[in-house]
């Protein structure tokens, strides 16, 4: 069965590839491109070059390849591991460094890394295609994410999720100078409901978000900021921060549509991470350096002007 997708253009100037990447569903940019050098995508009823950019308005269809299984395999990926015993293993992840398999990413993920890391010590809650997995970051978040190896550690720990208690702390820097040292935004999110691959404030049916921020340092025309998750919603900080009129610099989806400061993917480091050990009941909080991407932003934007 061929497996066609179709949308409409919402904005002019922005890459055929990026577009792809940002409407269709598990479509990373480089296999949009692919698909472009395949002939699989048609704008109003033509082909184009990967580097065709849109209209307003193009009519754009896809034909997708079928979806296939998968055999996860353990790769010898070099992990930037933070903490680990035998419950748990934590692990500072890269920007742009997959967490689990998807279409367009089989292999490459921080999931097959963790097979050849650990071997059989994973825990099986997650699922065969998530081993281990208690919360995941996207592929352009960098930062601390923690991974369960027994069972037992892995409800323990999703269980501090769900009652708030495993605190995660992130840095990101924004478009716009924030006027208000510290706030909070309280506010449902849910799937988008014309867009797919986005997420968005749904008032009704969305699930509970609740985000501090606070503000490290004012720039020219950018903010520093460091926030709190009191939820984990799939994209929480990225759309709080639109909501706010503040989206993440290089946030393709929620924020400008073109890359600026040589960034293409949300600038979102996973800084802090505090929780209850499953095992010894000790608390045991983590940080990390800010990753060098995110150094090489901020002396980009010179000195703070706070």
């Amino acid at each position: 069965m061929i497996n066609k997708f179709s949308f409409t253009a919402d904005t002019a100037g922005e890459r055929i590839d990026a577009l792809l990447a940002r409407n269709v569903e598990n479509l990373s940019r480089s296999a949009a491109q692919r698909l472009l050098e395949q002939g699989d995508v048609l704008v109003n009823g033509s082909v184009v070059r990967k580097n065709y950019k849109s209209a307003l308005g193009d009519e754009i269809s896809v034909t997708l390849p079928q979806a296939e299984e998968v055999e996860l395999v353990a790769q010898n990926i070099p992990l930037d591991v933070v903490f680990e015993d035998e419950d748990v293993i934590v692990i500072n992840k890269s920007r742009g460094m997959v967490v689990h398999p998807a279409p367009g990413h089989s292999d490459g993920t921080l999931v097959n890394a963790l097979l050849y890391h650990c071997g059989d010590s994973l825990s099986g809650i997650g699922g065969e295609k998530r081993p281990g997995i208690v919360h995941r970051i996207d592929m352009d978040t960098s930062g601390l994410l923690i991974v369960a190896k027994n069972d037992f550690s892995h409800r323990f720990l999703s269980d501090q999720l769900s009652d708030h208690s495993l605190s995660r702390v992130y840095e990101a820097i924004v478009y716009g100078r924030i006027r208000e040292d510290k706030g909070t935004v309280n506010a449902p999110i849910g799937r988008h409901p014309v867009d797919r691959k986005r997420m968005a404030i749904v008032e009704r049916g969305g699930r509970e978000a609740v985000t501090h921020y606070e503000v490290i340092a004012r720039y020219n025309g950018f903010t520093h900021i460091r926030c709190r998750l009191e939820t984990g919603r799939t994209h929480q900080i990225r759309v709080h921060m639109e909501k706010l009129g503040h989206p993440l610099l290089g946030d393709m989806v929620y924020g400008r549509k073109r890359a600026e400061k040589g960034l293409e993917g949300q600038c979102l480091h996973a800084r802090e991470l505090k929780f209850i050990h499953p095992r010894s009941g000790e608390e045991v909080h983590l940080k990390t350096d800010l990753p060098e991407y995110f150094q090489n932003i901020l002396a980009k934007l010179g000195e703070p002007q706070n």
